[in-house]
C-alpha cells in the first residue's frame, strides 16, 4: 500500500457559547459572517492510498498556518507505505529541522498526518486504534465540561457530569468558592489560571495556597508555561495538584514538566502534540513519574476528540478528557458518527481505525476567515483596570485585598 495524496480541509468553527465557556465572559473579540464569533479554526487532514483506504486526522496549533506546513510535508510522504508510522514520523521531523526546533505549528502539521496514518493502519488490519496501542484498559472515558457560573455548573450536574473546569484569570479564589458551594463536594472542579495576563510566581503561589481549602482537581497553568522555575516555586509552597502541557509539543516539549515532576497532570493537546505516536510516548514518560494524563481538547474539533478516546482507552494513567459539552451545534454535523456522553462518560469506539469521518460538504460551508485575535475583552476584567490596551504577557495583580480575599 502506498500514499497517493494528502488533502486538507480547513473550516471556521463556531465559538462556544460565551456564557458557558470557561474564560472570563468572552471568547475572541471579532465577529464574522454566518453568525460565527471568534477565530477558532479546525483543520482536518485526509490521506489517500492506492488500495482505496483513507485516513483522517486533525491539526491544531495555528490551523491556517499549519495547512501550508501539511502541504509542504506531503511531498515527503507520497509514494511511502503508510503503515510504517514511526519511520514516517521521524522523516517528517527531520524534514522540518532545518527551519529550527519544531514548535506547535510544526508538531501540529505532523500531528494530523500521524493521526491519519494510525487510522489507515487500523482500517487495513480491521481493528480500532486502541487495539494497535496495546488494547483497552477501560471501556469508557470520563469527561469534564466547562462552567464559569453556578447556574451552568448545576446544569452539568443535572446531566450526570461529575467534573468541570472553570476559568480563573479574574477573581479566581472567590469564584471557586462560589462554585464549590453551589455543587457541593461530590463534583470535581479544576481551575485554569491561563493568561493573558499570566500570574507572576509570587501571585500564583498565593492563589494556589488560597485554593487549597476548596480541594481542586488541579490548578492549571498557574504561571506562563515557559516559566519552569515558577512551577518549581509553586511546588515548594503549595500542595494543590498542578497541571500543564497543552502549549508544548512532542516528548521534547513536555520532558521537563514530567522528568522534574513539576505537574501531577500532564495535558498534551491532542491536535498539536505531534500525533498519536507522541501522545503514547508522553503517557509512558508520565507513567514512570506517577503523573496522570488528561489531554487538552477544549478548542479542538471532533476528530481530535476521537483520537483522545483511543489514547485514553489504552494507557493506564489516563485520567479524564476535556470536553465543551455545550459547544457549537455544527460540531455534531462535522463528524460521523458524533460521540455522545452518558452520565459523564463517552464509550470507547469499536470500529476499525479511529471509527469516524468528516462530512466534507458541511465543512466546505464554513471557509476560514481569520485565525488570530486578542483572546479576551476589556470587560472580562482579566487585566488590571486601565491596562487592557497594553496587552502584556505577565502582570502583577493589584488591589490585592480584593484579588486575594480572606479565607
Amino acid at each position: 500500500m502506498k500514499i497517493t495524496e494528502i488533502r486538507t480541509y480547513l473550516m471556521h468553527a463556531g465559538a462556544p457559547n460565551l456564557r458557558k465557556w470557561a474564560a472570563d465572559g468572552s471568547f475572541g473579540t471579532q465577529s464574522f459572517s454566518k453568525n460565527l464569533t471568534g477565530t477558532r479554526n479546525w483543520l482536518f487532514v485526509k490521506i489517500f492510498t492506492d488500495e482505496g483506504i483513507t485516513g483522517i486526522g486533525e491539526c491544531s496549533g495555528w490551523p491556517r498556518v499549519i495547512e501550508t506546513a501539511v502541504k509542504d510535508l506531503s511531498r515527503l510522504l507520497v509514494g511511502e507505505d503508510p503503515t510504517h508510522i514511526e519511520r514516517l514520523w521521524q522523516k517528517m521531523h527531520i524534514g522540518m529541522m532545518g527551519h529550527g526546533l519544531t514548535g506547535t505549528v510544526g508538531a501540529g502539521a505532523i500531528n494530523g498526518i500521524d493521526m491519519a496514518l494510525w487510522d489507515i493502519k487500523g482500517k487495513a488490519l480491521g481493528v480500532p486504534v486502541w487495539n494497535l496501542l496495546g488494547g483497552k484498559v477501560r471501556d469508557r472515558i470520563r469527561i469534564y465540561a466547562h462552567a464559569n457560573t453556578p447556574e451552568v455548573a448545576l446544569s452539568l450536574k443535572e446531566r450526570g457530569i461529575t467534573a468541570f473546569k472553570m476559568g480563573g484569570v479574574s477573581n479566581p479564589v472567590r469564584k471557586f468558592g462560589q462554585l464549590r458551594e453551589a455543587v457541593g463536594d461530590e463534583m470535581d472542579i479544576a481551575i485554569d489560571l491561563h493568561g493573558p495576563p499570566w500570574l507572576t510566581p509570587a501571585d500564583a503561589v498565593q492563589v494556589c495556597r488560597e485554593l487549597e481549602q476548596f480541594r481542586p482537581m488541579w490548578v492549571e497553568d498557574p504561571v506562563s508555561p515557559d516559566n519552569l522555575e515558577g512551577f518549581r516555586r509553586i511546588r515548594q509552597h503549595s500542595s494543590v495538584p498542578l497541571a500543564a502541557g497543552e502549549r508544548q509539543a512532542m516528548i521534547f516539549g513536555e520532558r521537563e514538566l514530567i522528568e522534574d515532576e513539576l505537574v501531577d497532570v500532564i495535558q498534551p493537546d491532542t491536535g498539536r502534540a505531534g500525533g498519536i505516536t507522541q501522545m503514547k510516548k508522553i503517557a509512558a514518560m508520565a507513567e514512570a513519574h506517577h503523573i496522570m494524563m488528561a489531554p487538552h481538547s477544549g478548542s479542538l474539533g471532533p476528530v481530535a476528540e476521537y483520537a483522545a478516546l483511543h489514547i485514553l482507552a489504552a494507557i493506564p494513567n489516563g485520567l479524564i478528557l476535556e470536553r465543551i459539552e455545550d459547544d457549537w451545534e455544527g460540531r455534531e454535523k462535522t463528524i460521523v458518527p458524533h460521540p455522545k456522553q452518558t452520565d459523564g462518560f463517552i464509550p470507547v469506539p469499536d470500529a476499525p481505525g479511529l471509527g469516524c469521518d468528516i462530512d466534507e460538504e458541511f465543512v466546505a460551508q464554513f471557509p476560514s476567515e481569520a485565525n488570530v485575535s486578542v483572546p479576551v475583552t476589556e470587560a472580562s476584567g482579566s487585566y488590571q483596570p486601565g491596562t487592557f490596551n497594553e496587552h502584556v504577557y505577565v502582570q502583577t495583580r493589584l488591589r490585592r485585598g480584593v484579588y486575594f480575599p480572606k479565607s
